[in-house]
């Protein structure tokens, strides 16, 4: 238990900027309070102590805005960012390596006894706001975007966005266009990319699919053109504006000036 609570303080200085030292992460991180916690009221769970397990967990809560059941099941390096109104609920089951932020819920959808709550995959990221419910899984590298709500499994390496949550694009497919997308941007002199890759909003997704289609576009009509000159019969030179020295957002000029 001890080695997983060093791991727990020691994973924060990979995932949040702002952590200076160990002293202030121990002592400034309800994040990691609430792991802490977890991992001594859920061994008190598993030797029957439930009713002080419970206890601690709801001092717990009162302390750091997080509330984990002590019978979820949390692997190493978890971090919780952050953390006010993260709820952890009793048959959730998370992965190595895994990171919430504030407000994302692990809940359930019925009732009744037995699993019902989600199981995350190792080095899963869920966003603030998400909620995550039902004994559904996410599978390994599965990214879930702020505020979406997945009722659904989440295959490995996929992104989910959205109410209700829908995958927005598996990984492999997003790297293996990636190249070719940000090369026709530079070209026409738009950068869709301002969020991450691997956190994309629908907007961004509409982009890229028109961006695909322009390439299509502009390549068939190259060969249009060479076929023309093959037969004689080329078109006339059209100088084209340069896309890539035209202003993004351009500055509106003030015509509110009043003429005499």
């Amino acid at each position: 238990m001890f080695t997983r609570i060093k791991e727990d303080i020691q994973c924060v200085f990979g995932r949040d900027p702002a952590a200076r030292n160990r002293f202030e992460v121990l002592t400034a991180y309800p994040g990691v309070h609430a792991v802490i916690m977890h991992r001594f009221t859920h061994y008190l769970w598993n030797i029957e102590l439930k009713w002080l397990a419970r206890i601690l967990s709801h001092f717990a809560r009162w302390m750091t805005g997080i509330e984990i059941h002590p019978a979820a099941s949390i692997g190493r390096r978890f971090f919780i960012d952050h953390g006010m109104g993260v709820v952890i609920g009793e048959t959730a089951e998370i992965g190595d390596d895994c990171t919430l932020y504030h407000g994302v819920t692990l809940g359930g959808t019925s009732w009744d006894k037995g699993k019902r709550h989600p199981t995350l995959g190792n080095d899963v990221v869920v966003g603030a706001g998400a909620k995550v419910l039902g004994p559904i899984k996410l599978g390994n590298g599965a990214r879930v975007g702020s505020n979406a709500v997945v009722m659904k499994n989440v295959p490995e390496g996929a992104t989910v966005v959205g109410i209700p949550g829908r995958i927005v694009m598996p990984k492999s497919d997003r790297a293996s266009k990636d190249d070719k997308r940000h090369a026709f941007a530079r070209k026409i002199g738009f950068d869709a990319y301002g969020t991450r890759d691997d956190m994309p909003d629908p907007v961004a997704n509409a982009i890229d699919c028109m961006l695909d289609h322009i390439h299509a576009m502009d390549g068939q009509m190259q060969k249009m053109c060479k076929r023309l000159k093959c037969m004689d019969m080329a078109p006339e030179d059209l100088e084209l504006p340069d896309l890539g020295a035209c202003e993004i957002n351009p500055v509106a000029k003030d015509t509110s000036e009043n003429k005499d």
